[in-house]
């Protein structure tokens, strides 16, 4: 029928219908050629999914700005990057822990209000209520940071200024001062002969560890400046090294400014925020940690996070030393290492003739041994524990269950790596169409980072080094990076699907972390910060300004954040980021990449 017979006779009703319909079908159309993003939720099976694809299902990681207005979300084409709030910020000011100021773990105030410090509680996280929002300053003549590998070797002195630990550890050769540079020599406490020679000591101890094959996720205990993390990554293996902040002036930031992956933790009265049967092999170089305390507990935990058939490698003075506190360490270790089936594969006590002195344990793949003569052994922890994410939780005195799949089968060791990294995991959930949901997040991601992160965007991928998935998913940003020599720390969120274990699984590393508190790391960590809708269908829990300050205090100055989001939160976050002066650009509508400069406020 005509338009104007519509018009003469009046059927205005047709009409109004008609530009619903049209109006709705273009809104859809816009909205489904967005580019999706983490596929961990079930889709149905029919859905195709590519880089073009509809809209992918929402993350329940979760960031809401209670105090902030309700704006009228603008669209992408007339959104101005150049708009900042009025914020009037200021400098951190805490006299000598200025610069390096980690909010969650330099609490003076609740630290002092302790009731106990003999289980490390004032290394542990006691967060401010509000956080602050003050800026973190630069120490004095700041530079851009040496660029990988170079750095592993050397960094600057202005960027980490602390002499204390050269003199600390001079006759282990840790560290030396040479001019404006750190130089890093590749000794440390129990590889007098070097890191290169302690790696292949263990090798040749226990050949069935084969670093970059079998062995490919590793954690350093009290890790010092990282050299046996730094260097394994020769050998294919990605290590977490960590140690409590302070216990040697800074060692973590050391590790970091190097570009070694390292966070800050300690194994006091809380559990560490790794999954269960996380790690290939944990390393302990007299590590300080004294694993017979409180009924065996931190041993315990090391348990909980090692995986079925990993190692322990303790390399300490009770393994080769005879005196009478030795000794007694050494005894209690024995019974407590039998009390949760531990075997001894390898032990050295030769010092002398080697410099080296070691024992390398094996945990259990199976119950057999747990099943005999239980009223010696800690008990096993409760199948409900299993689940829960390990986020301020204490320690228990139990022995972790095994993993097993939905059939109640007792898993076994992922496959030899790379393969690990895209074959199935059998951590997956057990839905019948978990399998296709992984495959397409890999294929997505992989994608998603040539065709855009690579090729459409201004970010300058070789000075990167220190990279941060903010909402990991199942790691597959991580997973598209890794022929690039980088390293990523994947973080999922307490709030998110659980998914730190297939992470792990698939030979790649992170933690859980609540982004309403601040990080355990030093300022000035990351060079690159990746946020895919981390800020979706957010909870009235804490405010985006608090999120932008903890990435400012975490990012190098030079560093970006590449942000994935809807425009609401594109809306949001980005005038924030012009008012600490970082530079802004929008691609197609739902990619932000910010960029951190050197600004700081004076006052």
């Amino acid at each position: 029928m005509p338009i104007s017979v519509l018009l003469s006779e009046r059927k205005y009703s047709f009409l109004c219908l008609a530009s619903v319909l049209l109006i709705s079908f273009a809104f859809l159309l816009l909205t489904y050629t967005s580019y999706p993003f983490f596929f961990a939720f079930p889709l149905p099976s029919d859905i195709h999914v590519s880089v073009s694809s509809p809209p992918p299902p929402s993350r329940s990681s979760s960031l809401q700005f209670p105090t902030e207005p309700e704006l009228e979300t603008q669209p992408a084409d007339h959104l101005d990057l150049n708009v900042s709030l009025n914020i009037r910020w200021r400098a951190c000011r805490l006299g000598s822990v200025t610069v390096d100021y980690i909010p969650c773990l330099d609490n003076s105030k609740a630290i002092k209000q302790l009731k106990s410090k003999k289980h490390l509680e004032h290394r542990e996280r006691h967060c401010p209520k509000p956080p602050p929002r003050c800026l973190v300053p630069l120490p004095k003549s700041y530079k851009v940071p040496v660029q990988w590998p170079q750095s592993r070797d050397m960094i600057w002195y202005s960027n980490v200024p602390h002499p204390k630990l050269v003199e600390y550890k001079k006759e282990q050769n840790w560290v030396r001062k040479s001019d404006d540079f750190f130089v890093f020599p590749g000794g440390g406490t129990q590889f007098k002969n070097g890191v290169t020679a302690y790696i292949d000591f263990i090798t040749e101890t226990v050949p069935a560890i084969k670093w970059g094959e079998h062995i490919r996720v590793v954690l350093d205990v009290g890790c010092g400046v990282a050299s046996f993390g730094g260097y394994l990554l020769d050998r294919d293996v990605v290590t977490m090294s960590f140690a409590p902040k302070d216990e040697h002036e800074a060692q973590i930031q050391f590790a970091l400014e190097r570009g070694i992956p390292a966070t800050l933790s300690v194994i006091g009265s809380k559990k560490l925020t790794f999954p269960d049967d996380a790690y290939d092999l944990i390393h302990c170089a007299r590590c300080r940690v004294h694993w017979e305390e409180d009924g065996g507990k931190p041993l315990l935990e090391l348990n909980r996070i090692l995986r079925p058939g990993g190692f322990f490698v303790w390399s300490a003075t009770p393994v080769y030393r005879n005196d009478e506190r030795d000794r007694y360490v050494w005894k209690s270790m024995v019974a407590l290492t039998q009390s949760i089936c531990w075997k001894v594969v390898a032990k050295r006590d030769n010092f002398d003739s080697t410099e080296i002195g070691l024992v390398i344990y094996q945990k259990p793949s199976s119950y057999s041994c747990y099943a005999h003569d239980r009223t010696k052994r800690p008990p096993l922890c409760d199948r409900k524990t299993k689940k829960e994410v390990s986020w301020y939780k204490p320690l228990r005195h139990c022995t972790s269950r095994l993993p097993v799949d939905s059939n109640g089968n007792l898993l076994g060791w992922p496959s030899p790596w790379p393969h690990r990294l895209r074959n199935k995991p059998q951590s997956l959930p057990a839905e019948p169409d978990a399998e296709a949901i992984f495959n397409e997040d890999t294929k997505h991601w992989a994608a998603l980072v040539s065709d855009v992160y690579f090729d459409a965007l201004a970010i300058n991928w070789a000075s990167i080094r220190n990279v941060m998935d903010m909402n990991a998913g199942y790691g597959g940003f991580a997973a598209a990076l890794n022929e690039l020599p980088l390293w990523v720390m994947n973080v999922v969120p307490i709030d998110a699907q659980d998914t730190l274990s297939i992470i792990f699984e698939r030979g790649l590393i992170g933690i859980y972390h609540d982004w309403c508190e601040s990080l355990s790391t030093y300022p000035r960590t990351y060079d690159l910060l990746h946020s895919s809708f981390l800020f979706k269908n957010r909870k009235e829990r804490c405010n985006i300004i608090d999120v932008a300050v903890e990435m400012d205090r975490i990012l190098r100055p030079g560093g970006y954040l590449l942000l994935q989001d809807t425009m609401e939160t594109i809306q949001k976050l980005n005038p924030v980021l012009r008012s600490l002066q970082w530079t802004t650009s929008l691609y197609e509508g739902q990619f932000l990449v910010g960029k951190k400069g050197f600004w700081r406020p004076k006052y």
